[in-house]
């Protein structure tokens, strides 16, 4: 027992502990940014279903496009008011000074990649598939409403992160959804933005770690209703859930052939599996960061 102890202490003095893991994280989340853009933009296959996907949500939910569009059209303001309120609050009262330039330098990186990726880098090739000519991936309002949530998710204590990370991936996953069934985007739209949100959240938060190693500290999952493993569970389980389904509804489409003109199947399969994409995407890169960042804080207790 006391050969344990120091070195317990000693492995958990730093947060941060294995910086690799963010910077590979972060390096992950821009290889799946290209690769989503190579397989629903540059692919026929791809670009069939996308398109499928888009074309199905004005058939499969026309009665939540008025809702929709009122969340659409203040989804800026909110998100930017409830993050500054956010970085306002723990700069003045918590003077962390250093984490709120990151956390503001993260939604900046994060909308400013977003529109460099979507209007200098990327385009939209011909593929024969009855599509508008531009390309619009990634998603801007999705990307500006999920960095929002992830600056909030940077600057707060380790044990309001579960919390954090539920409520703001609740809160992504309902901006994509809604630029989704509102066709303004397509799925792989939304993707691709909370990707590149990912990737910025990994190096910001890798920062704010290494420069706030004296307030990244708390004693684990379940000391506090804020640091709960059910905020952890209640991004696992949809986020799982929705990738598997949509997998599965994507090959099954595949496996009894697609309707030959998007937005004409008799059932709105490639819809289904577009949100149910949106959904599992989003929580599973929320889950992925809350296990990350508190596997990474440094334990209660351990000398600095």
């Amino acid at each position: 027992m006391s050969t344990q102890h120091p070195r317990t202490a000693r492995r958990f003095s730093t947060a941060a502990r294995h910086p690799v893991l963010f910077v590979l994280g972060a390096l992950g989340c821009f290889v799946a940014v290209g690769w989503t853009y190579w397989a629903f933009v540059r692919t026929t296959t791809g670009q069939f279903a996308d398109e499928s996907a888009w074309a199905e949500a004005g058939i499969a939910a026309p009665d939540t496009q008025g809702p929709f569009l009122r969340f659409l059209d203040s989804l800026p303001v909110i998100s930017v008011f409830i993050a500054a309120a956010v970085i306002l609050f723990v700069t003045l009262g918590r003077r962390r000074w250093a984490a709120a330039g990151i956390a503001l330098g993260t939604i900046i990186g994060a909308n400013l990649t977003t529109q460099i990726l979507k209007n200098l880098l990327f385009d939209r090739p011909d593929r024969g598939v009855p599509t508008l000519d531009f390309n619009s991936l990634p998603s801007g309002h999705t990307t500006l409403a999920a960095s929002a949530a992830a600056a909030i998710f940077l600057v707060v204590s380790p044990r309001w992160r579960p919390l954090a990370a539920a409520a703001g991936g609740t809160y992504s996953v309902l901006a994509g959804a809604a630029t989704f069934i509102n066709l303004w985007h397509r799925p792989a739209d939304v993707v691709a933005a909370y990707l590149v949100v990912g990737a910025w959240t990994l190096i910001g938060g890798l920062l704010i770690l290494r420069t706030g190693n004296r307030w990244n500290v708390w004693e684990g999952f379940g000391r506090f209703w804020g640091a709960s493993r059910a905020w952890l569970a209640l991004c696992w389980i949809p986020g799982l859930v929705g990738l598997a389904l949509s997998l599965g509804l994507y090959v099954y489409v595949q496996a009894i052939g697609p309707a030959p003109v998007p937005g004409t199947a008799g059932v709105p399969l490639f819809f289904w599996s577009g949100l149910s994409l949106i959904v599992g995407v989003g929580y599973t890169l929320s889950a992925t960061a809350c296990w990350l960042f508190g596997s990474q804080a440094r334990l209660e207790g351990a000398s600095s």
